[in-house]
């Protein structure tokens, strides 16, 4: 259960057992910390060790019973425009898949977008695969939050390392430093 007495809310989501994120540092990649360092948001962002093993999400989710529909997921894109490439990340709940080609396309304005490959991903974050997360991404970068990310109260994110996992209200992440709340970002799977 997750709970804590120093912040002013507590969190109860499945079988996590979280912590103020800025007084576990060890549990965060180093930009997730330096990023925490300066956030307003940082006071409401908890962190729970977890098995890197089950890092992804069905895994992860069914380990520590935490519902797909509380777990969001941080992905990054990147596309040109002019020769000069474009990155971007789009924060959707795991029950969901983003609009790459219509709406992310759009809002990045290239005429193709991909998902990064991982090592891409990995090297433009300085996070690990499986737990790239919105927060401590490059400067400059858009961060596409999908309306039901926002609206879904505690979720689940990555904490830029596989061990362990950040929780915090969805809605605080369009705090982040080029965040923007999208309707429609992501339809759900199937």
């Amino acid at each position: 259960m997750a709970q804590c007495e120093a912040m002013s809310y507590s969190v109860s989501l499945g079988q996590l057992d979280t912590a103020p994120a800025f007084g576990r540092r060890e549990l965060l990649a180093p930009p997730v910390a330096a990023a925490l360092d300066s956030l307003p948001i940082a006071d409401r962002v908890l962190v729970a060790a977890i098995d890197p093993e089950l890092a992804d999400t069905a895994a992860f989710c069914a380990a520590y019973d935490v519902p797909l529909a509380a777990s969001a997921n941080c992905v990054v894109v990147s596309g040109k425009r002019a020769g000069e490439r474009r990155w971007a990340a789009a924060v959707i709940l795991s029950t969901t898949r983003a609009d790459v080609n219509g709406v992310v396309r759009r809002r990045l304005d290239v005429r193709k977008v991909s998902f990064a490959a991982i090592d891409d991903a990995v090297a433009a974050t300085r996070m690990a695969y499986g737990g790239i997360t919105p927060i401590g991404l490059p400067a400059g970068w858009p961060i596409m939050i999908d309306a039901a990310v926002a609206a879904a109260g505690p979720v689940v994110i990555g904490s830029g390392i596989r061990g362990s996992k950040l929780v915090l209200d969805g809605a605080a992440l369009s705090e982040l430093p080029g965040a923007v709340v999208i309707e429609g970002l992501a339809a759900p799977v199937g």
